[in-house]
């Protein structure tokens, strides 16, 4: 009798253990954070009995099970590459909450944790470019400054990396290693080619940062800064050092680009030149004082005669005559409650949350708020793109907490498109992706300066989320597991 009843006890620490190795797969799989992994994968162990202790460094798990009564030890690896998945994160979620609450048994989260892991793609190739495209052509209207026409030519170019993205780089593992820098030449390439098209149709800079705005490392950027907070000191460290050799690459691709067309055509480059060197007007005469008790003769004044590019028709970069016709302008504002509900819903989508959703509803909301706070915080703090970030971040981070905590939502999804969102508006108001100077020494110094940009958005947004957090434990006892809001 002792013996069958320790059979049964092994068997059912077995299951238990395969439910949590099944759980350290899927949360990898989809994306989850780090920091999250962590807390969740420990308290289910302590919850169910486990034993368990886990090592978590990118896209590895080690789990090791310890039994005391019979001294065994067992090491598992649980591997996976994930990318943010949104619906089947937040069903994974929904899963671990109810086998910890014990509303279903072992058996059966596991069972549905393998048909989550089993089930497709939520979107096809197709649906996915065209998500891509209105992530991108939204995204250039909104921060970059871009017509009506610099949004077509920035969904076409985020259309065409998402395809290659999702069919050729992930068929060849050789393409896979240079598909961001290739992306990041082709776009510049293109767009510097459109921008010297006479007459200035067309702006560079909201569509080479629109363009690649979909494979930016915002997201990679802002977790690590959440593992460092967090002393996750190993994925943290190894996640920051990724994102900052990345966006250098990202950058150095977009000067290559750029410098690859004004070699091909040096009119281009002569023209981009003179555009942005200041013309001056020479005025000999002399210099008398309207008492006539004073006078200067034969000396030479300077007087600078406007240029054709001024710096009042500058916006964000591009060039904007008043005289131009509407589809050459930027988007008027009273546009933007429109333009801001579809990004959010493309960028949702692109991110695989299903449409017909509550959840997609509060993703829409939690982002225009975001948008709203960062445009308040633009007037009152301009040209810090820090702290407006993480005024936005305390922003969200406070509504998704308060929706977690009152609706038994998830916060996380609910808050990442907001999130995503703050990355390149942060981006935008420190000064775009890529300098405007034609000098190659400069264009590809602003590769580093863009990783540095990203790092302060990143750790402002990282500020505002733990910021919320505190109000939010304020009020709200303690939470077991997930603690670290995002």
């Amino acid at each position: 009798m002792t013996n069958y009843s320790a059979k049964q006890r092994l068997h059912k620490l077995d299951k238990r253990r395969k439910f949590i190795l099944i759980l350290a797969k899927c949360l990898l799989t989809f994306g989850s954070p780090s920091h999250r992994i962590d807390t969740q994968l420990s308290t289910a162990s302590d919850v169910l009995g486990a034993q368990a202790a886990f090592v978590h460094i990118p896209d590895v798990i080690i789990v090791t099970f310890g039994d005391e009564d019979v001294a065994s030890v067992e090491t598992h690896f649980v591997k996976a590459k994930g990318q943010i998945a949104l619906t089947p994160l937040h069903q994974v979620h929904l899963v671990y909450r109810r086998v910890l609450h014990d509303k279903i048994s072992v058996e059966d989260g596991t069972q549905e944790l393998k048909e989550i892991l089993g089930a497709g793609a939520t979107y096809s190739l197709w649906p996915r470019c065209l998500f891509a495209f209105l992530t991108a052509s939204m995204i250039s209207a909104m921060v970059f400054g871009g017509s009506i026409i610099d949004m077509w030519i920035s969904g076409l170019c985020a259309c065409i990396l998402q395809y290659l993205g999702l069919n050729t780089a992930s068929k060849s593992a050789t393409y896979a290693n240079v598909y961001e820098i290739s992306i990041a030449i082709i776009v510049s390439f293109v767009s510097r080619a459109l921008s010297t098209i006479p007459g200035d149709l067309f702006c560079y800079n909201a569509i080479s940062a629109a363009g690649v705005v979909l494979i930016l490392p915002g997201f990679t950027i802002l977790i690590s800064a959440l593992e460092l907070t967090s002393r996750n000191m190993l994925c943290g460290s190894v996640r920051m050092v990724y994102a900052i050799i990345y966006t250098l690459f990202l950058g150095f691709g977009l000067a290559i680009g750029s410098d690859i067309y004004l070699v091909i055509d040096p009119r281009a480059r002569r023209a981009l030149e003179k555009s942005q060197t200041p013309s001056y007007r020479m005025l000999h005469g002399h210099f008398q004082a309207q008492n006539g008790t004073f006078s200067l003769g034969g000396v030479v004044f300077g007087f600078a005669k406007a240029a054709s590019l001024d710096k009042n028709y500058l916006l964000r970069g591009c060039h904007r005559e008043p005289d131009w016709p509407w589809w050459r302008q930027p988007l008027p504002w009273w546009l933007l409650p429109a333009l801001v509900p579809t990004y959010a819903v493309a960028s949702s989508l692109a991110n695989l949350q299903t449409f017909w959703s509550w959840q997609l509803l509060v993703m829409v909301i939690l982002a225009c708020v975001a948008f709203i706070a960062n445009k308040l915080g633009n007037v009152f703090l301009p040209d810090n793109g820090d702290l407006v970030s993480a005024f936005g971040a305390l922003i969200i981070g406070l509504l998704g907490n308060f929706y977690s905590r009152i609706v038994h939502g998830t916060a996380f999804t609910s808050m990442v498109t907001g999130v995503l969102f703050l990355v390149p508006s942060g981006i935008a108001q420190g000064g775009g992706l890529i300098d405007t100077d034609p000098s190659s020494t400069e264009q590809y110094s602003s590769g580093f300066s863009l990783a540095i940009r990203m790092i302060r958005v990143a750790i402002g947004v990282t500020l505002g989320l733990f910021v919320s957090q505190m109000f939010v434990y304020a009020l709200w006892r303690r939470k077991n597991a997930a603690q670290f809001t995002f």
